[in-house]
């Protein structure tokens, strides 16, 4: 828990002592406001919108923890355009800036890069490290798709998680310049796991004009209409199988990542701490037998502060 303050209060003071150097010019001081502003700005939208992985963010160290909240929030922006918004057109607008935006963030020249917090710490975090652009894009291409598309296939279910949540870890990996194969294996799996988890932990939150996150042919197998799913009553022993074969697909993912840990450098497995969280929804889910709107599944995690601590403290996840 000390770690985690400690991760809090280095943010809040980024550059602090820096600003208070004797002798430091007007144009210092004022550049260096500007990023403490962008940074923390980064670390609030994260905190806002993507809370659990805002608590594993903290346990990163320095640079990386900055470089870190920047990607997150980059992703927290492209993972809105379609909030609060039922126009198809308008969203893929949104995520057109974000996507052109992604080059201007690789390029030299001066652009309205400056002009959004956001965007002036991913500059910053990809002209300090060397980032797959194509990972960045995947982000936003992933989900430029209709609110009312199904995913056909648990196939399609997997694939959706791993370009969206398996392309940032593998950005957070790259942070610490690790390039190797068994690495990426390992990413791949918890990406899939994280995503999947996090589709579920939507459904009770969709539109009645929102395809839900169960594959069609789930739905089909066990005889089950999204109404169904959306009222999630008691003892609908249909529902309760579908919940949990897309649940069985993300925790089979988790060990699959979990099992490739030798093949991690201790160095890298903070990046991966956000399967604490995954597995701690899954076991809420699994001891609410599996109903999306239980309380259990609902609720913020109190112990997950502790929980992530302890597995850093052991260099695991």
């Amino acid at each position: 828990m000390r770690h985690l303050l400690k991760g809090v209060n280095s943010i809040k003071n980024l550059h602090k002592c820096l600003l208070q150097q004797s002798g430091a010019t007007y144009c210092t001081q004022k550049k260096l406001a500007n990023e403490m502003f962008t940074a923390q700005y980064c670390v609030n939208l994260v905190e806002k919108n993507d809370y659990e992985n805002y608590l594993c963010t903290l346990l990163l160290n320095g640079d990386h923890r900055r470089h870190a909240f920047a990607l997150r929030a980059f992703n927290v922006e492209v993972a809105n355009c379609g909030a609060k918004v039922s126009e198809e057109h308008i969203i893929k607008l949104k995520l057109k800036f974000w996507y052109d935006s992604i080059d201007k963030c690789f390029s030299k020249e001066g652009s309205y890069v400056a002009d959004h917090p956001v965007l002036r710490e991913l500059k910053n975090t990809v002209d300090s490290n060397k980032l797959s652009k194509i990972y960045l894009k995947r982000l936003v291409t992933a989900r430029d798709r209709p609110l009312n598309q199904p995913f056909l296939s648990v196939k399609q279910l997997e694939e959706y998680a791993d370009q969206v949540f398996s392309s940032l870890f593998h950005l957070l990996v790259e942070l610490n310049g690790i390039k190797d194969v068994q690495v990426d294996h390992a990413v791949s799996h918890l990406g899939k796991a994280q995503g999947i988890a996090t589709l579920l932990r939507a459904i009770p939150y969709k539109g009645r004009n929102q395809a839900l996150n169960i594959p069609q042919e789930l739905l089909i197998k066990h005889g089950v209409s999204q109404e169904r799913i959306v009222r999630d009553k008691v003892d609908d022993k249909g529902v309760e199988e579908c919940i949990f074969e897309v649940a069985s697909v993300a925790h089979q993912h988790l060990e699959k990542a979990r099992s490739l840990m030798d093949k991690v450098p201790k160095e890298v497995r903070k990046f991966f701490l956000p399967s604490i969280a995954v597995e701690r929804y899954l076991e809420r889910l699994r001891k609410s037998k599996f109903r999306l709107t239980d309380q259990r599944c609902l609720q913020r995690d109190s112990m997950l502060p502790m929980s992530l601590y302890w597995s850093n403290m052991r260099r695991r996840y």
